[in-house]
């Protein structure tokens, strides 16, 4: 098959979206098909060395094809330059796609937010007469109403104009978690013959292996117990909620909490520590993807974090990472998230209200005072669980199925 996937992120961007697209371009290539990924030029959420001044707009990465378009910034900006970014995006990469892709396609997969890549996706539907695939990673525009971050009553209203048209025009949508796919069928219409569960899924070929890099040494943690979170910080992880949990536990001998990441809260962060003289939080920033497993095993649990202002049943895909490395997980979340479900059926650690301090600290102080079988217990559940209904492969071949045509 001849398969164009449409995003917004790619590597060296650092995201759990970023790491998931990447794992499914290389899915899709090693069962033999043709691979393209339309992408922008990173610019946010990069490690250190990581960079895309050298980046060209059409090149190989193994098998894969990458088309790369130059955008204005679409994060770390305020909403109205954002907005105006995303309404842009689509035509700018349908322009690159039509330079660099001759002859038919057999199926497009655009992931959303940001919703208007939709556009593009029935752009190339119609000039290349692929079949369409909308994967939704969370339901937009309803996150951003929840989280306050869009409040105009026309911006509103035409990003649900924009939605319903993305729903309309696409052959087949997926989301990753049943409460998710429910919530669009009861809500926005959407045919339940029309829409898919595709859960997240992790290649679990980077985990397991000998540490490259000894994260703990480099941030100077030995000995120490670790909670870590490694993600974006913006206002749908509400992480101010993490720091009054480290507060609650200030008692608790050799925890750090470790954050790795940036994103538009991270100042806010540094305030509420500066505030609480928190003494066993460490902010760091984002690494690469390759390191990202040798910082997850370093972990002694591995934390989910959602702003209790989120409605919708979102799973953030760092749950992925941190089964696929055998930790145990702690996650905060708004009480819509599916995160709740996975965490039952997996047996991998505690997942509590985001509102909810005195639960959290209970949680917190239970997986610390767990002996080391315990939490090796916890962890290997949540891996056995993950290989066999979160696998890349499984993953592959659904899409694939999906995007076989009637």
């Amino acid at each position: 098959m001849r398969i164009l996937i449409v995003v917004d992120v790619y590597p060296p961007e650092v995201s759990s979206a970023a790491t998931l697209i990447h794992e499914l371009a290389h899915g899709l290539e090693a069962v033999g098909d043709e691979v393209y990924v339309a992408t922008t030029f990173p610019r946010h959420y990069l490690s250190g060395k990581a960079g895309g001044d050298s980046l060209k707009e059409f090149y190989k990465e193994g098998g894969v094809n990458i088309i790369r378009t130059k955008t204005l910034p679409l994060r770390k900006i305020n909403f109205v330059i954002r907005g105006i970014s995303q309404l842009l995006l689509p035509f700018l990469v349908f322009r690159k796609i039509k330079k660099y892709i001759k002859g038919d396609l057999d199926g497009v997969i655009v992931y959303s937010p940001p919703l208007p890549l939709a556009v593009a996706g029935r752009m190339v539907k119609r000039k290349y007469g692929a079949k369409f695939m909308l994967n939704l990673w969370d339901i937009f525009p309803q996150n951003a109403i929840d989280l306050g971050v869009l409040k105009s009553k026309l911006a509103i209203k035409m990003f649900e104009v924009m939605e319903q048209f993305a729903y309309k025009n696409a052959d087949v949508l997926t989301f990753h978690g049943e409460g998710g796919r429910q919530f669009l069928i009861d809500n926005k219409g959407i045919p339940s013959q029309k829409i898919f569960l595709l859960h997240h899924w992790v290649d679990f070929a980077s985990y397991g292996k000998p540490l490259r890099k000894d994260f703990r040494k480099e941030y100077d943690l030995e000995n120490k117990f670790i909670f870590l979170f490694a993600g974006v910080m913006g206002p749908a992880q509400g992480l101010e909620f993490l720091v009054e949990v480290a507060n609650k536990v200030g008692d608790l001998e050799n925890v750090c909490f470790l954050l790795v990441g940036d994103g538009m809260e991270k100042p806010k962060i540094a305030e509420a520590l500066k505030k609480h003289n928190l003494k066993n939080v460490l902010v760091k920033n984002f690494v690469s993807a390759e390191e990202y497993p040798d910082l997850a095993a370093i972990a002694d649990v591995g934390v989910v974090c959602l702003s209790p202002q989120n409605k919708t049943p979102f799973l953030p895909g760092k749950f992925m990472g941190y089964m696929a490395a055998g930790k145990p997980i702690i996650a905060f979340l708004n009480k819509e998230s599916d995160g709740f479900g996975l965490v039952e059926k997996a047996h991998c650690g505690y997942a509590v209200v985001a509102d909810n301090l005195g639960e959290a600290e209970r949680a917190t102080r239970e997986l610390y005072n767990m002996g080391k079988g315990e939490l090796l217990k916890m962890g290997s559940g949540g891996l056995d669980y993950a290989k066999k209904h979160l696998s890349l492969e499984g993953a592959v071949a659904k899409i694939r199925e999906l995007l076989k045509k009637d």
